[in-house]
């Protein structure tokens, strides 16, 4: 077994013991989202006071609430459309806090080129999220793109912990904006082959018609 295949199985059983606790607690699933959602809003005062690096360690333990919750919905037998929703939109809230976090500091020091770097930071996480969920209206699934919400939470925690902050907000920046033109792309293509077999079907379903039409009569 390989290091990195230790660790995981050793995490895995913490997570494991955790949720059989939350579950034998019977805590519900979407209280474990919100107190996600309040953890994320203490890292972000930290993140405007400047304490970075102890805003990750405090996004790191806001992350532990954003992997059990599922689970515990699952374990309990709790598991809902209005849950997955709730998720969806507290998450969104937790991604803000911290970027709101990030513009206070910046402002308070006067980097404005920060404070437009970390909003079009925000505006690329938002449209991550956008897009698939408008691009599901139309398609079965929109999956696609490298940076989802897991990949830039890391992403914070190791600009915070590593005082590499701007370097993140940068890499955030590209990928996030490439992520919604590749979801963008995709969704463009995946329209294009479902209009494709709706045409092809249309004149089959016609001359169904008419057979049956034809028998009728």
């Amino acid at each position: 077994m390989t290091l990195t295949g230790a660790i995981g199985r050793f995490c895995g059983a913490i997570i494991d013991r955790i949720v059989r606790w939350l579950a034998l607690s019977r805590i519900h699933p979407n209280v474990l989202t919100f107190m996600g959602l309040v953890i994320n809003i203490w890292a972000a005062w930290l993140f405007a006071r400047g304490s970075f690096r102890w805003a990750g360690l405090v996004v790191i333990g806001a992350g532990l609430f954003d992997m059990v919750d599922g689970r515990v919905a699952r374990a309990t037998s709790q598991v809902t459309r209005f849950g997955g929703f709730f998720d969806s939109v507290i998450d969104r809230y937790s991604d803000l806090a911290l970027y709101m976090g990030l513009l206070v500091y910046y402002a308070s020091i006067n980097r404005f080129f920060y404070i437009v770097l970390t909003a079009v930071v925000m505006t690329g996480s938002v449209m991550i999220s956008y897009t698939r969920a408008r691009a599901e209206n139309a398609i079965p699934k929109c999956k696609v793109g490298f940076l989802e919400r897991p990949e830039r939470v890391v992403l914070i925690i190791i600009g915070a912990l590593f005082n590499r902050m701007a370097a993140v907000l940068w890499v955030i920046a590209v990928l996030s904006n490439l992520t919604v033109v590749h979801r963008m792309i995709y969704t463009f293509h995946e329209c294009n082959l479902l209009e494709d077999a709706q045409l092809r079907a249309a004149p089959k379903n016609e001359s169904s018609e008419v057979g049956s039409g034809q028998v009728k009569r």
